[in-house]
C-alpha cells in the first residue's frame, strides 16, 4: 500500500528552541532547511507550504536564531535551522549557532535529511562547504536547492547546476547522499521536485541509533 502524500500546506508552526536540549521529542522523522541568511530559505518554506507568513521572512540576514519547528502530520516536521555566515553577527554568536547546528545535524536521530539552500548566483560558500561536511560526517542525506533561479537565463543557471553536482559526486561518488536541484520561490520553479523529495525521506521512519 502506498504511503499517502504529505499535504505540506497543512504546516503548523510549533515550537522554537535555542538548541539540542530544548527542541521537541527525538522521535518520528524530521527534514531541516539550512542556508547562508541570504538564500531564500524562509521564503521557500513559506512557498513549499503556500503560506506566506508561516516561516518569517526578514530584510536583516541573521534574524532567525533560533531552531524552528512545523508539524506536518503526526510525528513528521519541518525544521528552519538558524540562518548562517552573516557577517554582521558578533563571533562569540556566530560561534554559539555553529555549535548548535553541528549538534543537531550529528546528534538528531529523528532527522532524515538536509535540505541545504544557497543562491544559484554564489553556491558553495565556506560555510555550505562546512555544512556538507557536518552532514557527511552524520551520513546524513542532503538535497541542494539553488535558490533565485529566476536571477539567472536558463543557460548560466543549467552551467551552475552542472558545476555543482560535479562538486556533489566528488564528495559521494555513489550518488546515494547529495542531490541538487534549482529552485525559485518567486516563480515557484522546481517545487514539484522538492515535494518529491521529502515526500521520500518523511516517509521513513529513520531512528539513527
Amino acid at each position: 500500500m502506498d504511503t499517502p502524500l504529505i499535504k505540506f500546506q497543512s504546516a503548523e508552526f510549533t515550537t522554537s528552541a535555542p538548541s539540542l536540549k530544548q527542541c521537541p521529542e527525538d522521535s518520528g522523522c524530521e527534514v531541516a532547511f539550512a542556508g547562508r541568511s541570504n538564500a531564500g530559505k524562509s521564503s521557500a518554506i513559506n512557498t513549499l507550504t503556500r503560506n506566506k507568513s508561516l516561516a518569517r521572512t526578514s530584510k536583516t540576514p541573521g534574524r532567525t536564531q533560533m531552531i524552528n519547528y512545523f508539524t506536518l502530520a503526526e510525528g513528521k516536521r519541518l525544521v528552519d535551522l538558524p540562518g548562517y555566515g552573516y557577517a554582521k553577527v558578533p563571533i562569540a554568536m556566530k560561534a554559539q549557532w555553529d555549535r548548535h547546528l553541528a549538534e543537531y545535524l550529528q546528534q538528531r536521530k529523528s532527522l532524515g535529511g538536509l535540505i541545504l539552500l544557497m543562491d544559484i548566483r554564489h553556491p558553495l560558500q565556506d560555510y555550505d562547504r562546512q555544512m556538507l561536511n557536518w552532514a557527511a560526517q552524520a551520513g546524513l542525506p542532503v538535497h541542494i536547492l539553488l535558490t533565485k533561479s529566476d536571477k539567472l537565463k536558463r543557460g548560466p543557471a543549467q552551467s551552475t547546476l552542472l558545476k555543482v553536482d560535479s562538486f556533489l559526486r566528488e564528495m559521494d561518488p555513489g550518488v546515494t547522499l547529495l542531490t541538487v536541484q534549482t529552485f525559485s520561490s518567486l516563480k515557484k520553479q522546481g517545487l514539484p521536485e522538492l515535494e518529491a523529495q521529502l515526500n521520500r525521506w518523511l516517509s521513513d521512519d529513520v531512528s539513527k541509533a
